[in-house]
């Protein structure tokens, strides 16, 4: 009534491995394959990734608090809940964009609640980060 259909046989080999003969060492000439490059960019981003990620979406909801309350305040109407509200995640967004690309590269601490805390802080204070000056060095006056 049914057509058998063959079925792979899944016994000879693991998926993922750099052959596919079930041996964990690749043969001479090939390259395994591995699950996480430790040289990757990203890989050495991912702190900072990390935790500009959990604060943006902690500082995504403290906008929306914070728009909604502001636009009651000034007017009590829709239209300026959702001003205040898109204004306050264009800045939170942009000082994410800032923050990452200033501190990313000096981010090496693992992430922790402190760290993500220190991130939300920084997303909305981002203005003072640009207004600091680098710091002088010795053989520039």
């Amino acid at each position: 009534m049914y057509a058998k259909t063959a079925r792979p046989d899944v016994t000879q080999g693991r998926a993922g491995l750099a052959n596919n003969t079930g041996d964990l060492h690749p043969r001479r000439g090939q390259r395994a394959l591995s699950a996480m490059s430790y040289e990757d960019p990203l890989w050495k981003l991912r702190h900072a990734l990390a935790g500009v990620a959990l604060a943006l979406v902690l500082s995504v909801l403290a906008a929306a608090l914070l728009g909604s309350a502001l636009g009651d305040l000034v007017a009590g109407t829709y239209g300026a809940r959702v001003a205040a509200y898109s204004a306050l995640l264009l800045y939170v967004v942009v000082g994410a964009g800032v923050l990452f690309a200033k501190v990313a590269q000096h981010e090496t601490r693992p992430l922790s609640a402190g760290r993500v805390a220190l991130w939300f802080a920084s997303l909305w204070l981002w203005p003072l980060l640009l207004m600091r000056r680098a710091p002088r060095s010795p053989d520039r006056p």
